[in-house]
C-alpha cells in the first residue's frame, strides 16, 4: 500500500520523515527511539559531565578530564524514549460527508491526516497504533514500530469507511478499547455527537493519555451555501426536517457551529489537551506543515 492510494504526496512524506511529533508527556519505552526527553540515559549524544559517585558506570569515565584537572567525572548523554502514539479514526455516518467520491470528504480527510501522522511517528522509530470507531472500536491495528511497517498503517486507513452512527463514550470506555501504556492519542472525528464527548476525553486523560483532539469539518459545514425550501437528514439518525434555509437562518447556524467548536476547543484547553480545527478545504500538506505545527505539535 503506497502514499497514492490515499491521495497523498510522496513529496510529503519526505518533508515528514525531517520532522518529529512533539509531546509534552515522554514514556520511557522497551526501546529506544529518537525522541530527545530531558532525562539522561544511554544513547551517543553528550549531554553534560558530572562528578563521579560510587555505583556509576565505569565505562562513563572520562580520563581525559580526570588528567586535566585531577578531578573524577562522568559523561552523561541524552536519553532518547520512544513515544507511544495511538490514532482514533471516527467511521460514524457523518464522517462520509460529503459523498465518499466528492472532494472534501471528512472520513478521506481524516484518513489522510491520521497516515501523515503516523508515517512521522514511524519513522522517528516511535510505536503506532489505529482504531476505527463508531459506537464501539468497529477495527484495531496493533501496535507497529518501524518505518517498514507504514504499508501495514496505509492499507489499514485506505480501508476505512463510514458505516452507522455512534457515540464516542460508548466506544472508548469499553474494555480494551485504549491503550494500557500512557502515550499520544490523537483523535479524528466531526465531534458531531448528541452527548458523550465530555465523558469520553476526560476517560482518555485518565488513562494518561495526553489527547489531541482533531476536529474535521467539510467546507459545506462551516459556510453551507444552501438556500430555498428543503428537506434536510440526520445522516447518523437518519431523520429528517423541512427547513426554510433563508440568509438569517445561514447566519444563525454559522453562529452556532462557531459557538460549538469554540466550546469544544475551550473544553480541551481547560484541561491540558489540544484542539485543531481542520476543515477539508485547506490542502493536507498545509494542515499537518503549518496548522498543526502552529499548534506546537511538531518539530
Amino acid at each position: 500500500m503506497s502514499a497514492s492510494d490515499l491521495g497523498l504526496d510522496p513529496k510529503l512524506l519526505l518533508r515528514l520523515e525531517q520532522m518529529s511529533l512533539v509531546a509534552k508527556r515522554r514514556t520511557r519505552g522497551t526501546m529506544q527511539g529518537k525522541r530527545r526527553s530531558k532525562q539522561l540515559g544511554a544513547s551517543l549524544e553528550f549531554a553534560d559531565y558530572r562528578m563521579y559517585a560510587p555505583g556509576d558506570d565505569i565505562r562513563r569515565f572520562d580520563w581525559g578530564a580526570y588528567a586535566r584537572t585531577g578531578k573524577p567525572f562522568i559523561k552523561q548523554f541524552m536519553d532518547e524514549q520512544e513515544l507511544q502514539v495511538n490514532l482514533y479514526i471516527d467511521v460514524t455516518r457523518s464522517m462520509g460527508f460529503p459523498l465518499e467520491e466528492a472532494a472534501g470528504n471528512k472520513l478521506m480527510y481524516a484518513r489522510q491526516l491520521a497516515a501523515c501522522i503516523g508515517y512521522m511517528a514511524l519513522s522517528g522509530y516511535d510505536r503506532v497504533s489505529a482504531r476505527l470507531f463508531s459506537d464501539r472500536i468497529v477495527r484495531e491495528l496493533p501496535m507497529l514500530r518501524g518505518k517498514g511497517s507504514v504499508h501495514r498503517l496505509f492499507r489499514f486507513l485506505s480501508e476505512a469507511e463510514a458505516e452507522s452512527g455512534g457515540n464516542i463514550a460508548d466506544a472508548v470506555m469499553k474494555p480494551g478499547a485504549i491503550p494500557r501504556q500512557p502515550g499520544m492519542t490523537w483523535i479524528f472525528s466531526d465531534f458531531l455527537y448528541e452527548s458523550g464527548i465530555e465523558e469520553a476525553l476526560n476517560y482518555l486523560l485518565a488513562a494518561r493519555q495526553e489527547v489531541v483532539v482533531v476536529q474535521v469539518l467539510s467546507e459545506e459545514e462551516v459556510r453551507p451555501a444552501l438556500t430555498g425550501d428543503l428537506r434536510l437528514i440526520d445522516s447518523e439518525s437518519g431523520t429528517g426536517k423541512e427547513v426554510a434555509v433563508t440568509a438569517r437562518v445561514i447566519e444563525a447556524y454559522q453562529a452556532a457551529i462557531r459557538q460549538y467548536t469554540h466550546g469544544l476547543k475551550q473544553f480541551c484547553h481547560e484541561r491540558g489537551m489540544t484542539y485543531v480545527l481542520a476543515t477539508t478545504d485547506v490542502p493536507v500538506a498545509d494542515a499537518v506543515l503549518r496548522s498543526l505545527r502552529e499548534h506546537g505539535l511538531l518539530l
